[in-house]
């Protein structure tokens, strides 16, 4: 509260150019809002409601300068789905069921925020989110295509949405189809050439002028209705135990997207502009937004990366060019709902058929696949996993992926030998082969991973390689520790039988660059009695000094 206090006595410096991108970033995003309720299954004035003390909200508790917390594609995707069979879309039990899980979804971030998970979002690498954000854009890009062609779908599923359009395309209705093709044109068009220009307020305007103008739904071209306006009220949803309890995944799902696209669009925008972000105080703000939302009989809200980077390019440099959105909100509620009752639905389903599109990163694929194919491929795994499948199964396939690509990093770790360099001398890692060896009698390896139950077995393969297929007898082994930093119960036994073997053949050990945790974890696993406390070095060249004394006082049968 401090913050936003101390905000409003410095609007003075930038009040100007915020208002001006507040009502740039209002007159973009009005439609393009009323187009995710309709990807929520939601009526199109809640849209706007998600614009109004949710944004608020975020403006007063959150962190970031830039982050705009409102209506999200990815969000509206994963419950939408997830309550498609509680109850049917638009109803006043699915409207109950969405408010409940906005709230459910406060509960949760605010837990997160007093457990300070803020790294929670860290389990989300930025490959697969492009691959679920991607996936997102396609499954909500075929969703609107049947709103674009007159169509109506029986399916939830993108997989099964694209089957019924192959089944139902020669149904389209004209007029919708040409109507939908004109506002994506311009759109995308605008998106090119005027990308700060208010393209997608321009083409909803025409689309309500052409439905008062030439009573489209005469012609068979499907508007919205009547839209209530007015401020919306503030109520506690009310539904059954069992009904909540159903409501949890659905909630959790949402709740590790919002952390994660939150913190990655911040992160993003507070190392373009050089600024610091709390992602713990976001969380805080998140949880916030989503309880104005559930209170006001909304949906839930996210930080939207489009929402976000239309509000810097419009010149945004504090939240208050969000609160400036809000209050333009505030009026169209007001005063203008009544002409939203001619918008085409077409029209609609164009503006957030254009932005889904947007989602789809193929450039950030491209430059994915030019440096790592391997990451590129669990991206595509994601995207594809999000459309044929669902949202809600992409998240946590998405979280398990970027968790594996981890796991196969420590598990497969680089193992390296030191040995001079010829020209010059200092030592240089290899990879581990048969055949290597420091120098006559000497091994210097070097494991760069911590160890643990899934890669000590590599540890214990490479030193019985090593001393068994060297050109001389090993008589002294140097394990360079410096990326060992952790030691878990099952590698700790596999160290210790290998010490004990190594100590059957007269081979000695000595671990150098020991840090005092994996030193606390030695002597708790009982290492450090084994091989000797005296033969455990903080620094590597004080063990290859000691080895090497070791060396030249072998017996001279050795």
């Amino acid at each position: 509260m401090g913050r936003f206090f101390n905000m409003r006595l410095k609007w003075p410096a930038g009040l100007r150019k915020d208002m001006l991108a507040g009502f740039s970033l209002a007159s973009m995003n009005i439609a393009q809002v009323m187009g995710y309720a309709r990807i929520a299954g939601m009526p199109a004035i809640s849209g706007l409601y998600t614009v109004l003390l949710p944004l608020v909200a975020f403006a007063i508790f959150g962190s970031s300068r830039h982050l705009v917390v409102a209506a999200d594609s990815a969000t509206a995707a994963i419950f939408s789905s997830g309550l498609a069979g509680m109850a049917p879309a638009g109803s006043a039990p699915y409207m109950a069921l969405v408010s409940v899980v906005a709230l459910l979804n406060a509960c949760f971030l605010l837990v997160a925020r007093l457990c300070r998970l803020g790294f929670l979002a860290d389990f989300l690498s930025r490959t697969v989110l492009v691959g679920f954000l991607a996936g997102v854009g396609v499954q909500v890009s075929i969703s609107m295509v049947f709103d674009m062609l007159g169509l109506v779908s029986n399916s939830r599923n993108g997989a099964l949405q694209l089957f019924e359009l192959g089944h139902l395309w020669p149904h389209a209705h004209g007029l919708t189809l040409v109507l939908s093709v004109a506002a994506c044109v311009v759109l995308l068009a605008g998106q090119k050439l005027l990308p700060h220009w208010p393209v997608a307020l321009l083409v909803a305007a025409t689309g309500i002028a052409l439905g008062w103008g030439y009573a489209l739904p005469a012609h068979g071209v499907a508007v919205l209705g009547p839209v209530q306006g007015g401020l919306p009220s503030l109520r506690v949803p009310l539904v059954g135990w069992d009904t909540l309890l159903a409501l949890l995944p659905v909630s959790a799902s949402c709740v590790f997207v919002i952390i994660a696209q939150s913190a990655a669009t911040s992160r993003a925008y507070a190392y373009r502009f050089g600024e610091s972000v709390d992602e713990n105080k976001d969380i805080l703000g998140l949880s916030a937004a989503n309880a104005a939302a559930g209170l006001s009989g909304t949906f839930t809200v996210n930080g939207s990366p489009t929402q976000t980077a239309m509000a810097v390019q419009s010149g945004a440099t504090s939240q208050r060019a969000q609160l400036v959105f809000a209050a333009i909100t505030l009026c169209v509620l007001l005063f203008l709902t009544g002409p939203l009752q001619y918008l085409p639905r077409c029209i609609l389903a164009s503006v957030v058929f254009c932005v889904a599109v947007g989602m789809v990163d193929v450039a950030g694929l491209m430059r994915i696949r030019r440096e790592s194919p391997g990451e590129c491929t669990l991206a595509l795994v994601t995207a594809a996993t999000v459309v044929s499948i669902g949202v809600e199964q992409g998240i946590f396939i998405a979280i398990a992926l970027s968790l594996f690509r981890h796991v196969r990093h420590s598990y497969k770790p680089h193992t390296l030998v030191l040995r001079p360099d010829a020209a010059t001398g200092a030592m240089e890692a290899e990879p581990v082969r048969a055949g290597m060896q420091t120098e006559p009698g000497l091994v210097i390896y070097r494991f760069c991973a911590d160890l643990f139950y899934a890669n000590c077995t590599l540890f214990a393969e490479d030193i019985t390689l090593l001393v068994n297929s060297a050109p001389q007898p090993v008589h002294c082994l140097v394990v360079d520790c410096s990326a060992i930093t952790d030691i878990d119960y099952s590698a700790a036994a596999v160290v210790r039988d290998v010490l004990a073997r190594l100590q059957a053949r007269q081979v000695h050990v000595f671990f150098g660059r020991v840090a005092p945790y994996a030193l606390a974890d030695m002597e708790r696993h009982r290492i450090a009695l084994v091989l000797g406390r005296q033969n455990i070095y903080a620094q590597l060249h004080v063990a290859i000094a000691a080895a090497r004394a070791a060396y030249a006082q072998r017996p001279p049968t050795a």
